[in-house]
């Protein structure tokens, strides 16, 4: 099962529109021009994601 969480490699800030991008597939361009156009409402629902969803784990090599 997957789990939405932030991204670790795209991030522009704080990485939760690369990682709500990632889980469904789409551009994190698109994720964001949707936060951008919602900004009234999105503002709290991103304040909320920050807090809440964990980082995604990288992979050390």
């Amino acid at each position: 099962m997957r789990k939405l969480t932030k991204s670790s490699n795209d991030k522009a800030l704080y990485g939760v529109c690369g990682g709500i991008a990632d889980f469904f597939g789409i551009s994190p361009s698109v994720v964001r021009l949707i936060f951008f156009l919602t900004s009234s409402v999105s503002v709290w629902i991103y304040l909320v994601l920050v807090w809440t969803l964990d980082e995604k784990p990288t992979l050390l090599k």
